[in-house]
């Protein structure tokens, strides 16, 4: 499975390297597949609402009020038409790639496997509404879906009579249409957010969307694709009749050729075996967790920024509890919590420089790696260079290899995520021996713990607490946002760095 993964990493990572240069890093529809999701399902739901007015739900005169649609008032209800069937193939191509991308970068198991677990019955829940509203339109396209559906229907023991029988001797009664109509326009999409809502809950700060350039963009490219080819509807359903040519669309319709090949106790199968696959994929193998953090009271000032900064919403602020002067103190809910150390950097007793501590302890950090382990790190590595002139890499170890970069004049510290990092301790690497220090991690937008490189970003720029001392030479620090492919850029820019900082040196 490692191997598996690794490759399909490498396969995103190149993908995502093309599209920056084409669209840029905040504009990079790979680092927005969720928030276009969502997008996706507000189109759906606007132009669903527009159609569901001209349209007759019943037999008789459901083909007609989607062909008036599509023919009469082409130029609003066939745009809005073409609109809800495209934005709805573009969710399942965001969802798709969601899915391949969380796989691709290990961020679907341990404490994440609940964002995963709740996500396959989300994806099942959006292609039921796929095939209800193909159903919708009466044509016979519909009639074969129906009269498939029915057969795997029958298939299942549990369930009594047989429903075929109804597209089979033309039995189809308005009421049962009028049931399906329910079903794709409030039952199901009820369950949807219902699901939706389940697949977040455990994360914070959520963009629901996508940046208005890429939101527009988007809108634009599904109604250019509307305007040059309009959906369409096959021939009226005739229930008599065994339809011949069929037009599927492949993201919803993909079940029933095997049906049609196979038969619905094998599809049943296949359809069954991948899904159950796909849940149980967190724990082929599980992932080993890490102890979680741990708050220190004693060194707390209650000031509430490590819950600000939580990705997770792992951390919650309450009444204080040990008699000191502070109003407030931080929850640990430990199911929540990815050991990612951001709250670390948030935490302003991480400063490097506190005085009369022989053990330097945060008000809260991890117990395998805290703040007293970076400031060590940071010294050790910066006494063992000979160098004349000498850096400290700080870097992520989800993102770019930085041990592999440590020689005579580079000093490398690595931690789980970037945002792990106190500003604090840049001003104290220059002050103890370092000419210049070097900040690496993920890609920007594209954080593996979702806020690390931003919030790093924000504190040494003085736009976020806790931030640097003032007095610090900020041109001393360099950023370089990039992924594993890109370590031999990340070489030649510290390499120049380096000489650069020689050359000033020198003259």
């Amino acid at each position: 499975m490692e191997k598996i993964r690794n490759a399909s990493n490498y396969a995103v990572l190149a993908i995502e390297q093309w599209f920056n240069r084409v669209f840029g890093n905040n504009l990079n529809p790979f680092y927005h597949l969720g928030s276009l999701s969502f997008y996706f399902f507000w189109i759906i739901l606007v132009s669903g609402i527009y159609v569901f007015v001209l349209f007759e739900t019943n037999v008789a005169g459901a083909f007609n009020s989607v062909e008036y649609m599509t023919n009469e008032q082409w130029w609003l209800a066939g745009i809005m038409r073409s609109l809800h069937r495209y934005a709805s193939d573009a969710v399942i191509i965001t969802i798709f790639l969601h899915m391949w991308r969380e796989f691709s970068r290990d961020r679907y198991r341990g404490v994440r496997w609940f964002s995963w677990f709740t996500g396959v019955p989300t994806l099942w829940m959006v292609v039921m509404l796929g095939i209800s509203g193909y159903w919708l339109v009466w044509d016979m396209l519909a009639q074969y879906i129906a009269i498939a559906t029915s057969e795997l229907i029958d298939w299942i023991p549990m369930v009594p009579g047989a429903m075929v029988f109804n597209f089979l001797d033309g039995q189809v009664s308005d009421r049962f249409f009028t049931l399906m109509a329910f079903l794709h326009l409030l039952g199901l999409p009820v369950g949807l957010v219902f699901l939706l809502w389940t697949h977040v809950s455990r994360i914070s700060q959520i963009d629901f969307y996508p940046p208005r350039a890429l939101a527009i963009g988007s809108l634009l490219a599904l109604v250019i694709l509307s305007l040059l080819k309009p959906a369409v509807s096959h021939e009226a359903a005739q229930l008599t009749q065994s339809p011949t040519i069929l037009h599927l669309d492949w993201f919803y319709l993909n079940i029933y050729p095997l049906v049609d090949l196979l038969g619905p106790g094998i599809a049943w199968a296949i359809s069954t075996g991948v899904t159950v696959l796909l849940i149980i994929l967190p724990w082929l193998p599980s992932r080993g967790e890490k102890p979680r953090a741990e708050i220190n009271l004693e060194h707390c000032n209650g000031c509430g920024q490590c819950a600000k900064d939580c990705p997770y919403g792992a951390i919650t602020m309450q009444k204080r509890t040990d008699g000191r002067k502070y109003e407030f103190e931080p929850r640990m809910e430990d199911s929540l919590c990815t050991a990612c150390g951001i709250c670390t950097g948030s935490c302003v007793s991480s400063s490097p420089f506190r005085m009369g501590k022989e053990t330097l302890k945060s008000g809260i950090e991890m117990p395998w790696y805290g703040a007293n382990d970076l400031r060590d790190k940071t010294r050790d590595g910066l006494a063992a260079l000979s160098d004349k002139s000498k850096i400290i890499v700080f870097g992520c170890e989800n993102s770019l290899g930085v041990e592999r970069l440590k020689d005579s004049g580079t000093a490398a510290v690595v931690m789980p995520c970037v945002g792990m990092l106190p500003p604090t301790l840049l001003d104290y690497a220059l002050k103890n021996g370092a000419d210049g220090v070097f900040i690496t991690g993920c890609r920007e937008g594209d954080c593996f713990q979702r806020f690390g490189n931003r919030w790093t970003q924000a504190r040494v720029s003085g736009e976020r607490e806790p931030h640097m001392l003032k007095r610090t030479a900020k041109e001393k620090v360099v950023v370089f946002w990039g992924a594993k492919s890109e370590f031999n850029e990340l070489r030649e820019t510290v390499k120049d760095y380096r000489l650069g900082l020689k050359e000033g040196a020198e003259t």
